[in-house]
């Protein structure tokens, strides 16, 4: 009887504070679709299905101290569902071979390439001599070589160009990042390059005049803001990234300054903020409207319109999207006279996001905007709610700034070094000297400039916005200069961020002292995190790499080529080391023997019990003593893992293994197709 009491008064403290989770076990849901090793069946479906209503009937008759945990539930069984449904509603044609031809689409996205490459996104696209029904849906490619002879590619536009594609490459290494799976859900069939020019088939089509007017405004702010300055100005307006270097664009990612170039919840928060502002004060300054109209309605509802206009300008990414509808649950919440800013209004746009879009679940964009978002809603709560003061009042905006971006740096830092195996040790101060900026000049000036821009006028508004962008620059490049701006750490464990997320979520969501488990779950994960080890060797699912650990580092057994798994491989350890370094540290005498090109294997004498070998071409012996893997082998494995056990002996584990047989889980066929050629274009996007 105690602990039926000690549970019913726990329950009840968390009145008013549940719906918080809703999102929440939404999410376990959805991580587990994504997170199991096969794709459920129709039947399996249909059985989670039947689960999640026989929980919500459930939930109608049980007491109300225990109705929670049968909402629980269904939520989880519907998180499934609705990731499935999500799956498969996206579903089109995977190129399954390396394919080189002609290729033939409609222009709907330009952006860059990690190789600073102008890269185009096409529809409607057409394969020489490959049927409609294995074509892509979309492919996307990358444009190198000399483009002198190219035409002006535009949204709309029919193209026309002979490229290398194959299709999107799985995970460099067991459980790293599944490119396949993003470009399922981005409807994206195949990847690759073009070195040949770029030629225009027909006129741009109908369907996609928001995207011309976009790429127009991105054309006219560079214009008028030339390099650098200009192609920040754009991204953050129009979405466009193509004009921004790729040295800036690192100096932003060591300064952990890159947010701020994607539209995210602070930028449509401030753009939104900014024209309720005006708007509000238009009205105030005319007396007989201000006492007749609901003036904080009105504003609200013309920042909603203004914010629709920025989401469809900026090309309405998964990312923009997210911002919208977090804004948009703010300023309907001012229509209608609540509290602006709650973790309720956090939690339904989370929900709604989760709904819309499960898959945004897995990317660092949507867990480091909502941690940040929860962080911030639940410290100020707490701070209102205990009537705590910043300081004088004159010194209130500048100290809520800087607590805003030391919470904000808090609550994503970890989750930023998960994902992207780094921490930017001056991050908080680059912040600090940046972001006030954005909010009392750069968006303001963005605000003038489309006011101005149908009378010609933009170029007032974009110098006023030059001068903030110029000073985020100069701080972002100062700070990636200084000396260990960028400390690596070694990519967690799998169970890492859930057990930190699930900590970070009972410290802030729930009430009483329970809470302080939170700590201790997040606790836990840091020593998990900390205890990390990575695998002795990786195999390239090419055979083109290999890396062995050794006492300094890994060891690359190349100084140049697959670059993009080198890359990988070494921030996922930890290291900040370039290829060439850890190419270096090779040994001839290692047990793993590596084999590149046709030449090596001619020369190969043989090998013994216990060795790898690995080669990037077929390897004619198949009765040895060793452990091979080259090309045909690989196709049916993808990257491998090995990792010595305690014993001596070697444990092998392959992306195929730990990713499974998903929908989007494409293994390339053992051949091209007519009318193609086997060229590799791997990594080249």
């Amino acid at each position: 009887m105690g602990v039926a009491s000690t549970l019913a008064d726990m329950m009840r403290a968390q009145r008013g504070a549940l719906f918080g989770w809703v999102p929440v076990f939404l999410a376990v849901g959805i991580g587990g679709y994504f997170g199991i090793g096969f794709e459920p069946s129709g039947l399996q479906l249909a059985l989670v299905g039947l689960a999640a209503i026989g929980f919500a009937m459930l939930a109608r008759i049980l007491p109300e101290t225990v109705r929670p945990f049968a909402v629980a539930a269904m939520l989880v069984f519907a998180g499934v569902l609705l990731a499935a449904a999500r799956a498969h509603s996206v579903s089109g044609p995977v190129l399954g071979w390396r394919y080189y031809g002609a290729v033939e689409g409609r222009i709907v996205a330009i952006d860059r390439s990690q190789s600073d490459a102008l890269r185009l996104t096409l529809d409607h696209v057409v394969l020489d001599r490959v049927p409609p029904a294995r074509t892509p849906l979309r492919v996307r490619v990358s444009l190198h070589g000399d483009r002198s002879a190219d035409i002006t590619p535009e949204p709309g536009l029919r193209v026309m160009l002979t490229a290398h594609l194959s299709p999107p490459s799985g995970p460099v290494e067991p459980g790293g990042f599944d490119f396949q799976r993003h470009a399922w859900f981005a409807r994206l069939g195949a990847v690759g390059y073009a070195r040949t020019p770029l030629m225009g088939v027909s006129e741009p089509e109908g369907g996609l005049a928001v995207s011309r007017i976009r790429m127009a405004a991105s054309e006219r702010i560079v214009n008028v803001l030339p390099g650098d300055t200009g192609g920040f100005a754009a991204a953050i307006t129009t979405g466009d990234r193509s004009a921004i270097s790729q040295a800036s664009l690192d100096a932003l990612r060591a300064s952990n300054l890159a947010h701020l170039l994607a539209i995210s919840g602070l930028h449509m928060g401030l753009m939104t903020g900014v024209v309720f502002a005006a708007l509000r004060l238009m009205i105030a300054l005319v007396p007989p409207l201000a006492l007749r109209l609901p003036a904080r309605s009105i504003a609200a509802a013309g920042a909603l319109v203004v914010a629709a206009g920025y989401l469809a300008l900026s090309g309405g990414n998964v990312a923009t999207q997210r911002a919208f509808i977090m804004v948009a649950v703010m300023l309907f919440a001012l229509m209608i006279g609540r509290r602006a800013i709650s973790l309720r209004g956090v939690a339904i746009a989370a929900t709604l996001v989760l709904v819309l879009r499960p898959e945004a679940l897995m990317g660092p964009g949507f867990q480091m905007s909502f941690a940040a978002t929860t962080a911030l809603v639940a410290v100020f709560g707490w701070m209102r709610d205990g009537e705590v003061k910043l300081g004088p009042k004159w010194l209130q905006p500048a100290l809520a700034v800087f607590l805003s971006s030391a919470v904000a740096g808090f609550a994503t830092a970890p989750i930023a070094a998960a994902h992207f195996n780094a921490i930017a040790q001056y991050g908080l101060l680059a912040n600090l000297a940046s972001v006030p900026l954005m909010g009392v000049l750069v968006i303001p000036a963005a605000v003038v400039a489309a006011v101005l821009a149908p009378l010609g006028l933009e170029a007032i508004g974009l110098w006023m916005m030059s001068l903030g962008v110029n000073w985020i620059l100069y701080v972002a490049h100062f700070v990636a200069a200084l000396p260990q701006a960028r400390t690596y750490v070694v990519g967690p464990a799998g169970g890492v961020v859930p057990l930190l997320t699930l900590g970070f979520l009972m410290l802030l969501l729930w009430r009483g002292r329970l809470r302080w488990s939170g700590a201790v779950a997040m606790a836990a994960s840091f020593v998990v995190w900390s205890q990390t080890e990575r695998p002795d060797v990786l195999i390239a699912d090419t055979g083109t790499l290999v890396g062995v650990m050794t006492d300094q580092g890994r060891a690359l057994s190349k100084a140049k080529g697959a670059g993009f798994v080198a890359d990988n491989w070494l921030e996922n350890d930890g290291d900040g080391t370039g290829q060439e370094a850890a190419a270096a540290r090779w040994r001839a005498d290692s047990p793993v023997i590596h084999l590149s090109g046709k030449r090596a294997v001619e020369g190969f004498t043989g090998c013994v019990q216990g060795q790898l070998v690995i080669s990037s071409v077929v390897l004619p012996h198949r009765n040895l003593p060793c452990v091979v893997h080259d090309p045909e082998t690989l196709r049916n494995t993808g990257a491998v893992a090995y990792s010595y056990g305690s014993d001596g002996t070697l444990k092998q584990l392959t992306t195929r293994s730990r990713a499974g047989d998903r929908l989007w889980t494409q293994w390339p066929e053992r051949g091209p197709r007519p009318g193609s050629v086997s060229h590799d274009s791997r990594n080249a996007d």
